[in-house]
């Protein structure tokens, strides 16, 4: 069984790479044309004529922000298109007749939106050295940042496959969720400038606690405690992964 389990787990997750690889002119390359235009006129031209903050250019400011957003879009988008295929072609029925536990399978999903996000995010890092210098504070901050936020949001990306009814419907919680949450969550500005009452809502938005945290392992400084960054992603990453999985094992959305 245990041999099983991690065959098909291999297997997965190999099929999910060949995948992105195969076509990277819709995984891998958009993002970073997308972020080299966000590089070239927030940070290049409109970044010139502001202030530093906390000692950093804007540029140098806005990068984790942007890297972070990557990170969460492609893990995102990753995990629940392909679920959502899956379920589209009933390769998901012959899935839940293997031999393989129902968290083998999530597992599974997760690690291609994972290792999608970390490719992404590698690329967006390497393109932003063309534009600014960045230094990397503490190298354990940003990659644990990265992992919880990458794990998170692929789980997002599953709990939302489960309920689409359509390859449009997956797009929806992207366009009106993530992304005002995203550029309301201080990629392209420090939180600590905004008056009340707008500072104390936007701690109510959880992508500033991941984007904070990230930017804290890379600047060395962020709006919120950066202790309280990551008891949200871990808690909010244990709560989708328990709806995840309770979904998964009562077959919601594919079983008739």
């Amino acid at each position: 069984m245990r041999n099983a389990a991690l065959v098909g787990y291999y297997t997965m997750v190999r099929k999910d790479i060949i995948r992105i690889f195969r076509i990277w002119s819709q995984t891998l390359l958009p993002p970073v044309i997308t972020n080299v235009l966000y590089f070239t006129i927030f940070g290049t031209f409109i970044g010139s004529q502001l202030q530093e903050i906390e000692g950093h250019s804007y540029m140098e400011f806005i990068v984790p922000g942007l890297v972070m957003m990557t990170i969460i879009t492609s893990a995102y988008m990753n995990t629940v298109s392909t679920f959502y295929f899956a379920k589209f072609i009933k390769n998901i029925e012959e899935l839940l007749v293997s031999p393989m536990p129902s968290w083998v399978i999530v597992a599974g999903f997760v690690t291609g939106g994972v290792m999608r996000a970390f490719l992404v995010g590698t690329l967006v890092v390497l393109t932003s050295l063309f534009f600014t210098h960045l230094a990397i504070f503490n190298i354990l901050i940003v990659f644990a940042a990265a992992f919880l936020t990458s794990i998170l949001f692929a789980f997002a990306g599953l709990v939302n496959g489960f309920f689409a009814k359509s390859f449009d419907a997956i797009s929806i919680v992207p366009t009106f969720v993530l992304t005002p949450l995203t550029y309301l969550g201080g990629v392209f500005y420090s939180v600590s400038l905004l008056p009340e009452p707008w500072k104390s809502l936007s701690l109510y938005n959880p992508i500033l606690y991941m984007v904070n945290a990230f930017r804290y392992g890379f600047l060395g400084f962020s709006d919120v405690n950066i202790v309280t960054c990551f008891v949200v992603l871990g808690g909010l990453t244990v709560i989708f992964f328990g709806i995840t999985l309770w979904l998964f094992i009562r077959g919601a959305g594919f079983k008739n």
